[in-house]
């Protein structure tokens, strides 16, 4: 389960900007987490709850924001938000593309933090 070490990484990176910026203390993190990056969600949710525990973000919440996959179709010259990741196909005209525009996130973006 490699879930767990990312949410290691996750943790140290947000004890660091924490610690970075005054010793804050961060009640959540939130996170773009893409369809294609390869991670399972639930298990990422599980192993930062467990990576938490024992430091000064314990307690807190790993907020998820699902990023859809977005191509962009050569046929339309549009970006278009695929409707599965079985098929990388303009969801409009069927033409197949590779040009992927999103869907591989896997970054903390924000963090809260109590005054």
């Amino acid at each position: 389960m490699h879930e767990l070490s990312i949410a290691m990484g996750i943790v140290d990176a947000a004890l660091e900007e924490a610690q970075r910026r005054g010793g804050l203390q961060v009640s959540a993190v939130h996170l773009r987490l893409g369809a294609l990056s390869g991670v399972v969600k639930a298990a990422l949710v599980f192993s930062y709850e467990m990576a938490c525990q024992d430091t000064a973000l314990e307690g807190s919440r790993l907020i998820v924001e699902d990023v859809p996959v977005v191509v962009f179709c050569p046929q339309c010259h549009e970006r278009r938000a695929l409707d599965s990741i079985q098929s990388f196909a303009c969801p409009e005209c069927g033409a197949p593309t590779r040009d992927i525009l999103q869907g591989k996130e896997l970054e903390v973006f924000a963090l809260e933090v109590q005054e």
